[in-house]
């Protein structure tokens, strides 16, 4: 399965030379931005939107904190899992980077020597992407933009084939999704617990444990205690 875009009439092979023709024309000091944005950019912006995210639930606290901030932690462990699979896929296909197979190419990331299919990058993009979907509509909304844009960056740097990146894409998005159910209904109670505790409540609520805590006016008063007001 090494050359499943060998041919050069290969619709995927076309469209990688269209995309990457772009970075051939565009002038040097943008594809300096274009190698950053698709190496560490986009992967930077998406776990800085899911910090962004928890300090606003962390702030907000309610009820619906808890299973939110689940959510949260299962983004990046989504992404994880998904890049775990994924190394038994790119070892079975062993498709080789673009560039090793099809010349012309402007390679923006010199040395990168592992299989190309499917595409880490677009797999992480995406996990995070869809986990934070699953904590905030709208925040999740324009994370699986950036996701989409990664993605096309990878084809634009020469270093993925186009179904690479929609190949990663699809992963990402299937074990963030599939999995959700199972990693919600062991996060959450874990979170609740976290939530409930005197040190860790406020990770989840920035009120934090004395908040959720009976005024001490208001207490009961021990079995056998003298009332003073009396």
């Amino acid at each position: 399965m090494a050359g499943l875009a060998d041919s050069g009439s290969n619709p995927d092979v076309d469209l990688l030379y269209d995309i990457n023709g772009l970075a051939k024309a565009a002038p040097p000091w943008f594809d300096h931005v274009m190698e950053f944005v698709g190496e560490f950019g986009i992967l930077f912006a998406l776990l800085g939107m899911l910090l962004w995210c928890w300090w606003g639930v962390r702030r907000r606290g309610g009820e619906d904190a808890a299973p939110t901030v689940a959510a949260l932690v299962w983004a990046p462990l989504a992404a994880g899992v998904a890049v775990l699979v994924n190394v038994p896929i790119r070892g079975f296909v062993e498709r080789p980077r673009p560039f090793n197979d099809h010349e012309g190419l402007e390679v923006l990331v010199a040395g990168k020597t592992d299989y190309s299919f499917v595409s880490d990058h677009a797999t992480l993009c995406m996990a995070l992407a869809v986990g934070l979907f699953l904590a905030n509509r709208r925040l999740g909304i324009f994370a699986l933009v950036l996701g989409l844009i990664g993605g096309f960056i990878r084809v634009y740097m020469g270093v993925h084939y186009p179904t690479d990146v929609v190949g990663g894409l699809a992963l990402g998005t299937a074990v963030a999704l599939l999995l959700s159910p199972l990693a919600m209904a062991l996060l959450t109670p874990l979170m609740r617990a976290i939530e409930r505790s005197p040190r860790g409540g406020r990770l989840i609520s920035a009120r934090g444990y004395e908040a959720r805590t009976t005024p001490e006016e208001n207490r009961p008063s021990e079995p056998g205690q003298r009332d003073l007001a009396a």
